[in-house]
């Protein structure tokens, strides 16, 4: 699974920068980049609660290799698009839906999948050890995306995106899990009550995901576009902009070592003061700081969001029975993600309507607004780990 990880993300982490650098050189404009990036979020959104249910319903083993097969296939349709040269925003927007749409079917299996692979006191350094092969790959799979992307073009890096799913793919297939303990015989209806029940139940678990549904926004509109816009406009292009991605990429290495050991008493309240890091992508571009600077800001962000990630995970599957784990974890991510779309379009006609400026300063105010709210809330600052 490490090995998995370490594949796939490498080349998830060129994605992004292929897609907007290649959609702003297909049609030089930022909503149209905004479109295509939106899109599997948005198809995701329709179907990660049915996802959730078949994942602890079937296999989930099953569920992420067929997942990773499918995007292997959406990819490589995306990067035939750009170098045969009929690309078009239609075209790329939906194979990006077809991307969102397995994914969303992947992301809660995944985080099933991780109890039938080791025991519970092993759950925090798995959840860590993984995090640092996720985000160890996309520290170097940015900076190599960004140098793609500069000299090879979009297609060519989408190309090795793809392949990095299909070798994750069979990787994941050899695995030999735990047996997967199936629920109680119900309906998809009543199969979704029953985990909605589950994740209401738990105030610090929905408070902090609506908290999130504001910094996803806030964090798919900066590393989506408006990071590589600017970049684009004020910087040095993609490459300055995949030093900026690795360095996030690194701090999360740094935050994955960290997260082994830690065991803070009050744990949520710990991760959401690390949250508060993660503006500081957006306020170092407002700032208009050096490159090292917002490379630095890049790195103290994975870190701390690492951080978060890991304690957020391990108190998920602590706290929730394992047979409804991929459920809840549904109703989390599309918590999460939910208005991740708005925040990108929106990001496109602000930045340029009203430029960086404000579009950056409204990033950052989508993550620093929230997380003070929440640190209001008692069960957030009191939940202790078990």
């Amino acid at each position: 699974m490490f090995v998995a990880y370490m594949v796939s993300y490498t080349g998830t982490a060129m994605a992004p920068i292929a897609m907007a650098f290649g959609v702003l050189e297909l049609t030089g404009s930022a909503r149209d980049a905004a479109i295509v990036i939106a899109a599997p979020t948005l198809a995701a959104i329709g179907v990660l609660l049915v996802g959730g249910v078949i994942a602890d319903r079937t296999s989930r083993q099953r569920v992420i290799y067929l997942s990773e097969t499918v995007s292997m296939l959406a990819q490589f349709g995306m990067a035939w698009l750009f170098l045969s040269g009929t690309a078009t925003v239609p075209a790329l927007a939906a194979l990006m839906v077809v991307h969102g749409v397995v994914m969303a079917f992947h992301q809660p299996a995944a985080v099933g999948f991780i109890v039938q692979l080791v025991e519970t006191h092993q759950l925090q350094a798995a959840n860590a050890v993984l995090s640092m092969a996720r985000f160890g790959a996309m520290a170097a799979g940015a900076a190599l995306g960004g140098v793609l992307v500069s000299t090879l073009g979009a297609g060519y890096t989408l190309a090795i995106d793809a392949a990095s799913f299909g070798i994750s793919a069979v990787l994941v297939f050899t695995l030999a899990p735990k047996l997967q303990r199936p629920p109680e015989k119900a309906t998809l209806l009543e199969d979704l009550k029953i985990g909605w029940r589950e994740f209401t139940s738990r105030t610090w678990l929905w408070v902090i995901v609506a908290q999130f549904s504001l910094i996803v926004a806030s964090m798919e509109a900066t590393f989506g576009l408006i990071g590589p816009a600017f970049a684009r406009d004020e910087m040095n292009g993609a490459q300055d902009w995949g030093l900026i991605a690795a360095g996030f990429g690194l701090g999360t290495m740094v935050g994955a070592l960290l997260g082994i050991r830690l065991r803070p008493t009050y744990p949520m309240r710990f991760g959401t003061f690390c949250v508060f890091i993660l503006a500081g992508i957006p306020l170092a571009l407002l700032l208009e700081l050096p490159l090292w600077s917002v490379v630095f800001a890049g790195f103290a962000a994975g870190c701390a969001g690492q951080i978060f990630g890991i304690i957020w995970y391990t108190a998920l599957q602590k706290n929730v029975p394992g047979e409804m784990l991929s459920r809840v974890s549904a109703y989390d991510h599309l918590g999460s993600i939910g208005l991740a779309p708005l925040g990108i379009v929106a990001a496109g006609y602000l930045y340029e309507v009203v430029g960086a400026q404000v579009t950056l300063s409204a990033a950052v105010a989508l993550i620093v607004v929230p997380t003070f709210l929440v640190l209001l809330v008692r069960d957030v600052r009191m939940m202790t780990d078990k």
